[in-house]
């Protein structure tokens, strides 16, 4: 329930965030540091997945993996759940009030629970695709500080 409410609000607060910036027209000059620049900033999660024991593009003919059940897990808990679209995209969107980036990058990952045989028979049909997440920078959006993490690499992990 408290989980519930501190997203309502943390989505609240970046809306309103977002509202400002748009009707005033201002924006910010510099990155904002410290207490008051990690509350005004969130963690964005982008990929695109491929058919592929890698999940990576293996030349022009691999195909994309749509509809693929895609998890962020931390610390063994799934946090959050995409699905990929029709190009294999996916995305997520922390709160860094939740978490800290060094927690992040240590101790979460993304996980793909669709079978790859879905999207190719000749792949397998038991494992995950896993990846840990690797920090590629940070934009300033009005006043918002989103930092942008991707995959780091995906590979096969056996069933347990």
């Amino acid at each position: 329930m408290a989980y519930s409410y501190y997203c309502k609000l943390s989505l609240l607060f970046i809306a309103l965030t977002m509202a400002f910036t748009t009707l005033t027209g201002r924006t910010a000059e510099a990155q904002l540091s410290g207490p008051i620049g990690s509350l005004l900033g969130l963690f964005r999660i982008d990929g695109i997945l491929f058919c592929s024991l890698d999940g990576t593009s293996n030349g022009t003919t691999t195909p994309i993996f749509h509809d693929a059940k895609v998890q962020l897990r931390c610390g063994g808990a799934v946090i959050s759940t995409s699905v990929t679209n029709a190009s294999g995209a996916f995305s997520f969107m922390l709160n860094p009030l939740q978490f800290l980036l060094s927690y992040v990058l240590d101790n979460c990952r993304l996980t793909v629970t669709t079978p790859l045989s879905t999207c190719n028979a000749a792949l397998p049909s038991v494992g995950q695709l896993v990846s840990q997440l690797q920090s590629v920078g940070s934009t300033v959006v009005g006043l918002l500080n989103v930092t942008q993490l991707v995959p780091g690499g995906f590979w096969l992990l056996p069933p347990s």
